[in-house]
């Protein structure tokens, strides 16, 4: 029995195939870190207070990062790599309204708080009969 085995130029082409069909199968970078990056932004902007302090952000973010991943799965690059941007920006933004209301609240709380001092202070200062 005599068996041929494959040419070497064969084989380059086979190999060479495989290798540019398991890159196209292979999931995106650049989409991937983006969607990670927006899951984390998504993440600190739910830590931050945001589903109280901005939920039409918030939503918005999860939105786009849903779509990111379903574009994503796809392999649809540049929609992935879009909706992932937009959900980080929306995110951030999220974080930051939340962020700005619990800012105004501690000032509002020490503006109140330094108020009844210098009222507790006028008090004691006042002369007794």
């Amino acid at each position: 029995m005599n068996l041929r085995l494959p040419s070497l130029g064969a084989r380059l082409a086979v190999s060479a195939g495989v290798a540019i069909w398991l890159s196209a199968c292979a999931a995106n970078p650049v989409a991937d870190e983006k969607i990670a990056v927006a899951k984390v932004s998504l993440q600190r902007a739910e830590q931050a207070g945001a589903p109280q302090a901005a939920p039409l952000e918030l939503s918005a973010a999860r939105d786009k990062l849903n779509r990111a991943e379903k574009a994503n799965a796809d392999h649809n690059l540049k929609p992935a790599t879009e909706f992932a941007e937009e959900a980080n920006i929306d995110a951030q933004v999220a974080e930051a309204t939340a962020q700005q209301q619990r800012s105004r609240k501690a000032a509002t709380e020490f503006d109140a708080s330094i108020e009844a001092l210098r009222k507790e202070s006028q008090r004691s200062s006042q002369p007794t009969h």
